[in-house]
């Protein structure tokens, strides 16, 4: 059973960056694809980023390319979502999630992710 933790969302500017960290445990961290997720009220949960276990895949939704940066590091059991040039459309509930190997792909789907965090609200102004 993995446990995950967010950290990092806040209140930012549009323009400005914010720098969203998960934490696991109890789990073997390493062996899992890891995605962030975002939902706004009376939306769906979206996928927003995703990487592979070994970080050397990574996928990135279209209305983030350019922005966004998600990475991980093993070592430490944390995946990490840089986001930069932030919009207000962005503003939402960032949820982590780890999910399934897939052979060469990412997951990107909610079906494919098995535990999740509960979640770090990013809200950004105008």
């Amino acid at each position: 059973q993995v446990q995950l933790i967010e950290s990092g969302g806040g209140l930012a500017q549009a323009g400005g960056s914010l720098r969203l960290s998960c934490a696991a445990s109890g789990g073997t961290f390493s062996s899992y694809p890891m995605g962030w997720f975002r939902q706004a009220p009376g939306k769906e949960r979206d996928i927003v980023a995703a990487i592979s276990w070994d970080g050397r895949s990574s996928y990135n939704t279209d209305s983030v390319k350019g922005r966004f940066a998600i990475s991980r590091d093993n070592r430490k059991n944390t995946v990490y979502l840089q986001m930069n040039s932030l919009k207000p459309e962005d503003t939402a509930v960032y949820y982590c999630a780890a999910g399934r190997r897939l052979g060469s792909r990412v997951p990107v789907t909610v079906a494919e992710y098995d535990y999740w965090g509960r979640g770090t609200q990013v809200t950004v102004s105008s």
